[in-house]
């Protein structure tokens, strides 16, 4: 029976371990901007250290799932690249200079 007992109480330890990391995902979204408040399309965002990233669409929009802590990096030729730390955002605009 203590077998058992302790079997369960591992698998709920890891259940619950596996939970909370993945509630740590986000799927982050916004628009960049220009000084003049003109929206940039092609625009590179990407996380930090990974492979993950996209490019924001004609009007400017990106969307990126990335995880809290994480670094967003925001590049575009003739602008300068801006990095964004990750807390508890979601909508996430920005403004290259």
């Amino acid at each position: 029976m203590d077998k058992i007992n302790h079997s369960c109480l591992l698998l709920l330890s890891f259940l619950l371990s596996f939970i909370s990391i993945s509630a740590q995902n986000v799927n982050i979204s916004g628009v960049v901007k220009d000084n003049e408040g003109l929206t940039i399309p092609g625009v590179s965002v990407s996380v930090k250290g990974t492979t993950t990233g996209t490019i924001t669409d004609l009007d400017g929009k990106y969307s990126i799932k990335t995880s809290k802590g994480n670094i967003l990096v925001f590049s575009f030729v003739g602008y300068k690249t801006k990095e964004i730390l990750i807390a508890n955002e979601s909508l996430l605009n920005i403004t290259l200079n």
